[in-house]
């Protein structure tokens, strides 16, 4: 049965966030003299992702958006690259949106249009709205809404960010379809009840990746990039 919605996980699957974060840890340390290894630092503030949220979803914390989640690895992170003095606060608020800035992967935004004519298409991220939102603005991603974890008030991978995403895109969870680069994202969602999309993104971590090299799962469908997963649902 195909689809009726397609939910998109979005770090690492629609934008490069690697390349994009360093990118941006690069600018803002030449223009403060502070001497970072730009991929080695988006690297550690990826690494914080997890544990942040996983504060959240235990319920050791209340919830809390990932802008705030990302901005409170920043402030440790520049301590720990000993460059703290460096930024301020202004100079915080701005890399901090560097989230908000991170660019697709080439044929995401031509392969998004072909399936937004077919299906309703969004993305479930751990993102909060305003982050995504403005990624999407600025990416020109052609969303149908911004659904995931801040409107579903639940971080991947508990079955609540998927299934209030389904209820949200007014279809029950067999008809939407969970698009990854992860297989465990695409485990969670498949435990939910959704069909399931794993596309490669092979450098998502850089030359040295050695996970989610290849489907693990009995996913729905296997796909070499969007455009590919764009041909097998008849977009």
């Amino acid at each position: 049965m195909l689809p009726e919605v397609l939910l998109f996980d979005v770090f690492g699957t629609v934008v490069d966030w690697r390349g994009s974060v360093a990118r941006e840890v690069k600018q803002a340390a030449e223009t403060r003299g502070a001497a970072l290894d730009p991929f080695a630092f988006a690297d550690a503030w990826r690494s914080l992702y997890q544990p942040s949220m996983e504060e959240v979803r235990s319920g050791r914390r209340g919830w809390t958006i990932l802008d705030d989640l990302h901005r409170e690895s920043l402030d440790k992170l520049l301590a720990q690259f000993g460059v703290a003095e460096l930024f301020d606060e202004p100079a915080r608020r701005d890399l901090n949106k560097a989230w908000r800035r991170l660019d697709p992967w080439p044929e995401v935004g031509p392969a998004l249009s072909r399936l937004k004519q077919r299906y309703f298409i969004a993305p479930c991220s751990n993102g909060n709205i305003a982050l995504i939102a403005r990624m999407a603005r600025r990416a020109a991603l052609p969303w149908d809404a911004i659904l995931g974890a801040e409107p579903a008030r639940a971080y991947k991978p508990q079955p609540e960010a998927y299934l209030r995403s389904a209820t949200m895109a007014d279809a029950p969870p067999e008809a939407c379809m969970m698009v990854a680069a992860h297989n465990e994202d695409l485990e969670a969602a498949a435990a939910a009840g959704l069909q399931t999309a794993f596309v490669l993104r092979a450098t998502e971590h850089g030359p040295g990746q050695s996970k989610d090299l290849a489907p693990t799962g009995a996913w729905t469908i296997n796909a070499r990039d969007f455009d590919d997963l764009a041909d097998q649902l008849n977009a």
